[in-house]
Order: structure tokens, then sequence, then C-alpha cells
């Protein structure tokens, strides 16, 4: 039986790996791709085209396509400062908790102090507490000390919501590294500073490249926390393209460009990050 059980391993692998699984995987990526595509054609055609017929239409008649939608949110002020606005909350609010995610997860990796496991776990039960919860008690608070309605607000709810996920990602990459690397460096004379700049960020750079997509995309994606605190007089873009929602219709000559340029950001980040993400992701599959 023994004997057989690699044949039979074998044949498998060697049929999920043939072109009937590649096929099955490009339609559905062809699939998952569709709404983004009818997103993008959408925001190519002419209000009228668009109340008259679907986005296929314009595989029949490319005439349809335009760049006036375009040129309509670039010359809409509101959608522009949006973009800006949600720049401003996404880039701070992603870079504290890379920061502070990462010294954090280092210090309950490698550093001895009194509850450490204790304080750990506490970090853990914190991923379980939803953002909901801590709106209205959140919100008094900011009101109280003048945070309410502003940028910097925005980015402390964020960077409160995203640092024990970050903490919990940090730590666990962290520990991986082998301890008889960590204890070369420091017979070398390696302090913790230099310790932690030297040896554990160059190694931890998958790890900050997940932990920095994730938290990208939460932030720039978000619209519960931004209707909350954010300032009415320069939202961030989703909060932006719900206000163009008519009463009796919906705006698409500007909610579909606005929704499209909305993506490329985020799209573009991950993609140029998609190595280290991957690689961020696997690491914890081996040790």
């Amino acid at each position: 039986m023994s004997a057989r059980e690699p044949a039979l391993g074998s044949r498998i692998a060697a049929r999920l790996s043939g072109g009937l699984v590649q096929f099955v995987l490009v339609v559905v990526g062809l699939f998952w791709l569709m709404p983004t595509v009818g997103l993008l054609l959408s925001s190519l055609r002419a209000p009228g085209d668009i109340a008259e017929s679907g986005w296929w239409t314009v595989f029949t008649a490319p005439a349809q396509l335009t760049w006036e939608n375009y040129q309509g949110v670039l010359e809409d002020g509101a959608i522009t400062g949006s973009l800006l606005s949600t720049v401003a909350i996404t880039v701070p609010a992603t870079v504290l908790v890379i920061v502070i995610g990462s010294l954090a997860g280092y210090a309950f990796a490698w550093l001895e102090f009194p509850g450490r496991d204790w304080w750990f776990v506490l970090v853990v039960a914190l991923l379980a507490v939803p953002v909901q919860v801590a709106l209205v008690p959140v919100s008094e608070l900011f009101g109280w000390v003048g945070l309410f309605e502003t940028t910097a607000g925005v980015v402390l709810f964020h960077v409160a919501f995203g640092l024990p996920f970050a903490v919990f990602l940090m730590r666990n990459f962290f520990a991986q590294i082998p301890k008889e690397l960590m204890e070369a460096a420091r017979l070398d004379g390696a302090g913790e500073v230099r310790l932690f700049t030297r040896v554990v960020l160059p190694l931890g750079g998958p790890a900050i490249a997940s932990l920095g997509i994730f938290q990208f995309l939460w932030v720039w994606n978000d619209m519960l926390v931004a209707l909350v605190f954010a300032d009415s007089d320069s939202p961030p873009v989703t909060v932006a393209l719900q206000q163009q929602v008519r009463q009796f219709g919906n705006n698409i000559d500007i909610l579909a460009p606005g929704a499209f340029l909305s993506m490329i950001i985020p799209l573009a980040v991950f993609f140029a990050f998609q190595r280290q993400f991957v690689s961020g992701l696997m690491s914890g599959a081996v040790k």
C-alpha cells in the first residue's frame, strides 16, 4: 500500500497541473475581473448610452467610448479634493501602523518584560472588537479633545484599530527569525536598536509589505469611519462618491469614473508589492 500511495499522489498532481485546471482558473479569473471591466467601460460611455443599454454593447459599437466623463470628474473639485483627502488619511495611517506594529512585534518576540505573554493575549483579544462598538464612545472622546471631524481623528481611529492585527502579524513573523542569528548579532556588540534596524527589519520586509498592503486597502476603501469622523467639507473619496447619489437615480457619469479612479491607486500599490505580499503570506507555511 505504501508503494502505491506515491504513484497515486503523482497521478493526481499530474492531472491537477494539466490544461483543464488551467482553463478553469482562467475562466474564474475572467469572471472575477468582469465587474472591474464593466465599471471601466461604463465610465467611458455617455450618460445617454448608459441609460439605453448595457456596457457590453461597446464591443459592437465602440464609438460610444469617450473621455468626457473623466474630464468632468477631473474638473470636479469635490472629487479631486476627496482623493487628496483620502491620501492624507491613508498614508499616515499606514505608516504609523507599520512603524508601531513593527516595534511592538519585535518587543513581544525578542524582549523580556513582565507580563509579556499576557499583554500579547490582550492584543490578540482586541482583534475581536468590532469597529461599530467604538463609534459612540470615541466620538464623544474626539469631541471633548477637539479631534471630531478632523483628518487627525480619522487617522488615529484607523491606527488604533489596525495595531492589534499589525502587532499579531509582526510578532509571529519576527519570532521565526533564528535565535542563533540574534545571539550572534548580540555577541558582535549590536544593541537592541541596531539589532532591530540592521537585522530584524531587513528580514521582515515581506511581512511589512503584507501589512502595508492590508492596512492601505482597509483605510482607502473605508466608508463607515469616514462618514462618522471625517470633515464634511473635505471628505474622503468613498464619502464623496456616496454624496453623488441622487434622490431618484445615480449620477453614473460621475460615479463610474470616480469609482474607477479610486480603484487605480490601491491596485497600483498591490501590484507594486505583489511579490513581497506573496512572500509574506507564505513565510509562515514553512519554518
